[in-house]
Formats: C-alpha cells, sequence, structure tokens
C-alpha cells in the first residue's frame, strides 16, 4: 500500500507573477519548444530565488495561465496543437517535474495540451506536479470561447475519463487541490462542483486585464472563496512578450484570498513574488467544522436546484465530436445559442 504523506498543516503558498514569452512567432515546433525551455529555465532561477526569500516552508506555487506559450492568434486548431500544445508526458512536464523535486514543492500551471484520445484537438490544461515530479492533478477548462473544450466531445470524454476527471481534486499533504482556468472563476459552478469534491484550495492560473478598478473577476475570486469556505491562490501574468498585443496588457494583481474572502497578500505590475502567504489548513478545517450562520458549505440545500439545472440546455454539448472544425466554429455556435435562448424568452 502507498504510503500518505503526513498533512502539513501550516506552510507558505505563493502566486508568482512571471513574464509569458508567447511562441506565436516561432517557424516550427523545434523553434517553439526551444523558447519554452527558454521560459522553464528562467522559472527556475526565479522560483529558486523566491523560495530563499520567503523561506522553505513555501511549499505550493501557482504559474499564470499558459505561461509557456501564450495563446493562440489566428493559428488554426492543427497549427497550434503542432507548434505550442505539450504531450501529457512531454518535456516540458518533465522540465518541471525536476524543479519541483529539487525544491521538494507542488507546482501548478496551466498549458495547451494535446491528447492521443482526440486527435485534431487540444485542450487548456491545468496541472499540478507533486515533489516527486509526478503529475497529481490534470484538469480541462470547460468554458473556453475560442479553444476546445470537454464539453464539445462530453460523451467521449466521459468514457475516457469520467465525471470524476471532469472535476478533479488531488488529496495532497499541503490539502485537497482543484484548478479553476482563467474566466472559469466566473462560473460558479465549476468551483462548486470541486468544492464538493472536497476541493479546499483552488488553484486559478490567469491573465487577465489589472487595474485599481474591481473588476467582475476580482469580486468573482473573492466570491468563490466564501462561497466554498475555500483558499484562492490567483497568479496573473506580467505581460505576454513577444506579440502584437501591447506587453503589459494582462499584467498586474495577482494575489491570494483566504477562506473568509479576506486578501491575503497582492502585488502590482511587473514580475513579482510578493503574492505569498500562509496557508493555515487546520484553522481552514476548523471554519468548516464549526456549526453556524457562516459554515455555507453545510447549509447547501443542492435539491434545490439540481431539477433546474437538468431541465435547461444552453451551450450545446459533442459539437466537436468526430466533425473537423475551424475556429469560426466557436462564435457560430454562440450566436445560435443566443438565437435559440432569445426566441425561449431566457435572454
Amino acid at each position: 500500500m502507498e504510503a500518505i504523506a503526513p498533512t502539513i498543516e501550516s506552510y507558505r503558498a505563493l502566486a508568482l507573477q512571471v513574464t509569458c514569452h508567447a511562441v506565436n512567432q516561432a517557424s516550427n515546433r523545434a523553434e517553439a519548444r526551444s523558447l519554452m525551455q527558454q521560459s522553464i529555465d528562467r522559472l527556475e532561477k526565479q522560483i529558486a530565488a523566491s523560495i530563499a526569500f520567503i523561506g522553505f516552508d513555501c511549499k505550493l506555487i501557482v504559474l499564470p495561465e499558459y505561461f509557456l506559450t501564450g495563446f493562440p492568434m489566428g493559428e488554426s486548431l492543427s497549427v497550434w496543437a503542432e507548434k505550442a500544445c505539450l504531450e501529457m508526458n512531454g518535456a516540458e512536464y518533465e522540465g518541471i517535474g525536476k524543479i519541483a523535486q529539487k525544491h521538494n514543492i507542488f507546482i501548478a500551471g496551466n498549458a495547451y495540451e494535446i491528447d492521443q484520445n482526440f486527435p485534431g484537438l487540444y485542450f487548456q490544461t491545468c496541472f499540478v506536479i507533486d515533489p516527486s515530479g509526478a503529475i497529481v492533478l490534470r484538469y480541462r477548462r470547460l468554458n473556453s470561447m475560442f479553444a476546445p473544450t470537454p464539453h464539445d466531445v462530453w460523451d467521449k470524454y466521459l468514457e475516457c475519463y469520467g465525471l470524476e476527471g471532469v472535476f478533479p481534486v488531488a488529496k495532497t499533504a499541503i490539502g485537497n487541490l482543484a484548478a479553476i482556468a482563467s474566466e472559469e472563476i466566473l462560473y460558479p459552478e465549476v468551483a462548486r462542483c470541486l468544492a464538493m469534491r472536497g476541493a479546499e484550495i483552488f488553484l486559478h492560473s490567469t491573465s487577465e486585464v489589472y487595474g485599481n478598478a474591481r473588476s467582475p473577476k476580482e469580486a468573482a475570486k473573492i466570491s468563490r472563496a466564501v462561497e466554498n469556505m475555500a483558499y484562492v491562490v490567483s497568479a496573473n501574468t506580467a505581460g505576454i512578450a513577444n506579440t502584437a498585443i501591447p506587453e503589459s496588457s494582462t499584467d498586474g494583481g495577482s494575489k491570494i484570498i483566504d477562506y473568509r474572502g479576506l486578501v491575503l497578500s497582492e502585488t502590482g505590475a511587473g514580475e513579482s513574488m510578493a503574492a505569498f502567504a500562509e496557508i493555515d489548513l487546520a484553522a481552514l478545517r476548523r471554519y468548516r467544522r464549526r456549526p453556524g450562520l457562516n459554515n455555507l458549505l453545510s447549509r447547501q440545500r443542492l435539491e434545490l436546484y439540481a431539477e433546474s439545472y437538468r431541465q435547461s440546455h444552453f451551450y450545446p454539448a459533442n459539437t466537436m465530436l468526430d466533425r473537423e472544425v475551424d475556429r469560426k466554429h466557436f462564435i457560430q455556435t454562440q450566436m445560435q445559442t443566443i438565437e435559440r435562448l432569445a426566441k425561449l424568452g431566457i435572454i
């Protein structure tokens, strides 16, 4: 029987805000892989220096969305898959795993990834690598405007991975970890389904506009923490280099929020390790087990909502199952959904 590591009841987590060096201008797969390796090499140095500053009780580091590649800017699905998508057991994961092993930490991040079960497609994937270098969590983004998701091949995806593979929670020595990708922080159902499976710490890799005014995503981060009584560790990019978009458009605001909705740490713009804070698992678990008004999880009456969800059909499933599509598919499907919901008087 595999030994279960003892729980680390108190440690520090870091939302590491680093620049994303995009690979869009790479002329081929080899050049893109070289750029990714350079990013991994930079990360190793930044992580080592950050831990030396924060302390060796820093056990969890969350990286931004698509930190190795940037996002597709007009490339077809097949071109982006070939150029920028990681293999499920590829060299890039191995390289990040070596960093986790060297520093005895958990590393969470986000990348585009191909899956041999779904040829011709890729998924935006959140991952967690443990101190042994193994991937202990793989979550595929479920809501995306311009990328394939498990919902687009829903029936086959469930056959391959089951519902627990759709909403995975990794039970580890540093708590029950779950991932939320980017704008999915705006979808309360995603966080709730993970919380129903025991999630205690939401790892939020994002790349978003940040400013002084509190945006919907900023409000959502606090809301997801409070309503699920969970920590949120949110890592934003420090800008995206090597594209035509102004580099600092998505820069700043990485933060850690506790289970009461209190912002424990937050950083401004630029590359930074300032967004670090204590994760007090013992306090979280005491809070979750204390009866009273604030124990929102124990007060959930889920049966109230189940039938309404079952009867409702908004964005359709399986639209990319056994068929080739181009990027126009995504906006066309959304437009058809809006038209149908308008006819029903829903919107």
